[in-house]
């Protein structure tokens, strides 16, 4: 069998609102749980509009992944949950300015959804290590 799973954690990023890891590390890949724009040094939403929301929500996904050894440039497969579909430009565009490489991950994104606290959007994401 693979390598033993590892739970990632880092202050960095906001603790889990349940029975969950912020972060899941095996067989060579990082399995990073759904992450909402809250601060965690304010335990407050970074903004009000989806964007706002959207560019902390990855900024929390970059600082687990640098806490389980990897980086955000080795993320291959991300999910998007919108509440509102309409705010997907501008996820979009804020997602956009962090993946940068010629080989950007596969993602879904749809909306729609209920979010925990109120959040307008939630990101997970899966990467390499």
């Amino acid at each position: 069998m693979g390598e033993k799973m590892q739970e990632v954690a880092t202050a960095f990023a906001p603790a889990a609102l349940g029975a969950y890891s912020q972060g899941v590390k095996a067989n060579g890949f990082v399995f990073v749980s759904g992450q909402l724009g809250i601060d965690p040094a304010t335990g407050e939403f970074a903004g009000d509009t989806a964007a706002e929301q959207a560019a902390q929500a990855l900024k929390n996904i970059k600082h687990i992944l640098d806490a389980a050894g990897s980086g955000i440039e080795n993320v291959v497969r991300a999910t998007i949950y919108l509440k509102n579909v309409e705010d997907f430009a501008a996820v979009d565009a804020k997602y956009a300015e962090v993946f940068i490489g010629s080989v950007k991950p596969a993602r879904c994104a749809f909306g729609g959804n209920d979010i925990p606290k109120g959040a307008l959007v939630e990101i997970d994401a899966i990467a390499v290590c």
